[in-house]
C-alpha cells in the first residue's frame, strides 16, 4: 500500500508539473508581453540602432552619404572633447558622491524621532519636482556676482563673493552644487525607504546591549541600507555622465569651455550643423556610459551578494 501510494503521490506530482510547463509555454505568456516589446522596440531599440548607422554617415534631413568612422575621427580630435570629458567625470564623481553622503545623513535624520519630520520630508522632496530649467535659471540670479542673493547675503557678514558662474574655479563646481541641491532629495527618499524596511528588532537589540548611535549607524544602518546605497550611486551617476540641462541653463559651458561636458559639447556640434558628428558624439557618450556603469553595477551588486 505504502508503494502504491507513493507511486500515486509521483504521478500526481509529475501530472502537476506538466501542466504547470504547459501553461508557461502557452500562448498568453507570449501576447502578454507583446505590448511591452513593442513599446521598447520603438522607443528604444530602433532609435539606438539608427544612432548607430547615422553616426557613420554625413546626413541632414533630406539626404546621407555613408562616411565610414570620418565622424568619430573628427570628433576625437575636438580642442574640447577633452576637457569635456575631464569635466563630465568630475561632475558625476561630484554630484553622485555628494548624494550619497547627504542622502543617507538626512535619511537618518528624517527616520529619527523628530518634530515635524513629515514637513521636513517634503521640504527636502521639493526641489526634485521643480523643473531643472527653472531651477537653473533661478540660481544664475541668485548666483549673479553683482547682484545675486547669495553674494548680498556674503558681503553682510564681510565676505566678498567670487563670480559662482563667471569665474573658471567656480563654474563647474557651483553647477554640480546647484545639482545636489536639486538631487539630494530622491537619494534621501530612496534612503529612507531602505532604512524604514530594516526590522525594528535589530536597532531594539542593539540598544539593549548598549550600543550607541553611532554603532548602529555602523554596525546595523549602513550594511543592511547597501541596496539603496548601490541604487542611488548608479542612478546619480547616469544623471552625472548625462547631465546636460543644468549646465546649458547655468552657464553654456563656459565661461570659454570651462564648464563644457560631453552632452553640451555634442549639443554644439548639432547647433552648427554637424548633425552626424552630433551623432558620433551621442554614440561615444552612449558607450563610455555604459562602460563605466555596467561594470560598476556588477561590482557593487557582487559585493552585496558576498555580504
Amino acid at each position: 500500500m505504502a508503494t502504491t501510494s507513493i507511486h500515486t503521490s509521483a504521478k500526481t506530482r509529475t501530472a502537476v508539473a506538466g501542466r504547470d510547463h504547459g501553461r508557461l509555454r502557452s500562448p498568453y505568456s507570449t501576447w502578454f508581453y507583446l505590448p511591452a516589446a513593442v513599446v521598447y522596440g520603438v522607443l528604444f531599440a530602433i532609435p539606438t540602432f539608427a544612432s548607430f548607422y547615422f553616426s557613420l554617415t554625413r546626413w541632414s534631413i533630406f539626404e546621407s552619404r555613408f562616411i565610414g568612422f570620418g565622424n568619430f575621427t573628427t570628433f576625437f580630435q575636438e580642442p574640447a572633447l577633452v576637457k569635456g570629458f575631464t569635466n563630465t567625470l568630475i561632475y558625476a564623481v561630484v554630484t553622485s558622491g555628494t548624494k550619497v553622503v547627504l542622502g543617507l545623513l538626512l535619511a537618518v535624520l528624517l527616520t529619527s524621532q523628530i518634530v515635524a519630520r513629515g514637513y521636513l520630508r517634503s521640504v527636502v522632496f521639493f526641489p526634485v519636482l521643480v523643473s531643472t530649467i527653472g531651477v537653473g535659471l533661478t540660481f544664475t540670479v541668485l548666483m549673479n556676482p553683482e547682484r545675486g542673493l547669495i553674494n548680498s547675503g556674503l558681503s553682510v557678514l564681510g565676505i566678498d563673493g567670487p563670480g559662482w558662474l563667471t569665474d573658471p574655479k567656480y563654474a563647474l563646481l557651483s553647477v554640480a552644487l546647484v545639482d545636489v541641491w536639486k538631487g539630494v532629495g530622491l537619494a534621501t527618499l530612496i534612503y529612507i525607504a531602505g532604512i524604514v524596511s530594516i526590522p525594528a528588532e535589530y536597532l531594539e537589540a542593539a540598544k539593549v546591549d548598549g550600543a550607541t548611535a553611532w554603532q548602529s549607524f555602523r554596525r546595523i544602518i549602513l550594511p543592511l541600507a547597501r541596496p539603496a546605497t548601490v541604487t542611488v550611486i548608479i542612478l546619480s551617476l547616469i544623471g552625472g555622465l548625462r547631465s546636460f540641462d543644468l549646465i546649458w541653463a547655468m552657464t553654456r559651458g563656459g565661461p570659454g569651455f570651462t564648464s563644457d561636458v560631453i552632452a553640451s559639447v555634442i549639443y554644439k556640434q548639432y547647433q552648427a550643423g554637424f548633425y552626424g558628428l552630433s551623432t558620433a558624439g551621442n554614440v561615444v557618450l552612449f558607450v563610455v556610459v555604459t562602460a563605466i556603469v555596467l561594470p560598476l553595477s556588477r561590482f557593487l551588486n557582487r559585493k552585496e551578494v558576498e555580504l
